[in-house]
């Protein structure tokens, strides 16, 4: 009768809550956005908003089935990602880079934190009439403005990260005769491992703000662009349907790197 009991009571122990079951997450994810479009519907068929100002959610669908049907959405898309992707890989490896050199040498952290520090501060748009100037209007400059945009949180969190490692462990790696290279990998690295994937998350939300930044500026093609063309036409359909893809592949996008952070912490932690 006891180890009935017992094993009853561990079964209920380990009883996933019901607020992080899968499926619980992935319904609720929908509660919101479905409530915000049957509102958006609901105000548009009732004629609360006039339909030049916010046309209604199947409005929105037709402009995305027209561009679609000439050939234009998909190569939007497309270019877009490949900015944000190329954007995000470059600043990202720059990023590390730097906050090792200053995460782990106090004459890195004294030189070139205090730059850093400052460059952080300008805003994303200061940076687009130096980089025109530079590079002229192309994929150059809008891909080093969404490197940018891509450096800071990285730098930032694992620089912090870095310098914030438990100084008994590095102590420990050292007296088992670790250093250098040997040292980083086996005690520093796994120590910050969730403070870059962290860092990854927060670049990959700021490059696709930065390719906005980017696109509305000479670009000819693009999410940026259209929401820039759709404005000067006056298409507000198309400047929703540009937000809403926006969200969908920020989201898309954040969504890979939770799987790549689920892998990681498991190899490493």
């Amino acid at each position: 009768m006891t180890s009935a009991s017992t094993t009853t009571t561990g079964a209920a122990q380990v009883r996933t809550p019901l607020w992080s079951r899968t499926w619980v997450k992935v319904a609720g994810g929908f509660i919101v956005p479905v409530i915000i479009v049957a509102a958006w519907q609901f105000i548009t068929a009732t004629g609360l908003v006039p339909p030049y100002r916010l046309p209604g959610p199947w409005s929105v669908v037709a402009a995305g089935a027209e561009l679609l049907e000439r050939g234009e959405l998909w190569l939007n898309i497309a270019i877009s990602v490949q900015r944000v992707f190329i954007g995000f890989a470059v600043g990202s490896a720059i990023a590390l880079a730097f906050a090792a050199v200053v995460g782990l040498s106090r004459a890195g952290g004294v030189l070139l934190a205090p730059t850093l520090v400052a460059l952080r501060a300008v805003p994303s748009l200061a940076w687009v009439p130096l980089l025109i100037l530079w590079l002229q209007v192309g994929e150059q400059s809008k891909i080093t403005l969404i490197a940018i945009g891509a450096f800071f949180p990285v730098y930032t969190t694992v620089a912090d990260a870095l310098r914030h490692v438990d100084p008994h462990l590095v102590e420990a790696g050292r007296t088992f005769g670790l250093r250098g290279w040997s040292l980083f990998r086996t005690v520093q690295l796994p120590a910050v491992v969730p403070s870059v994937v962290s860092g990854l998350r927060l670049a990959l939300a700021q490059a696709w703000l930065f390719l906005v930044a980017a696109e509305l500026l000479g670009a000819s093609m693009g999410l940026g662009w259209l929401l820039n063309d759709s404005q000067q036409t006056g298409r507000v359909d198309r400047i929703l349907l540009a937000i809403v893809l926006l969200a969908l592949l920020g989201t898309i996008t954040n969504a890979i790197l939770v799987f790549f952070e689920r892998a990681v912490l498991k190899r490493w932690m």
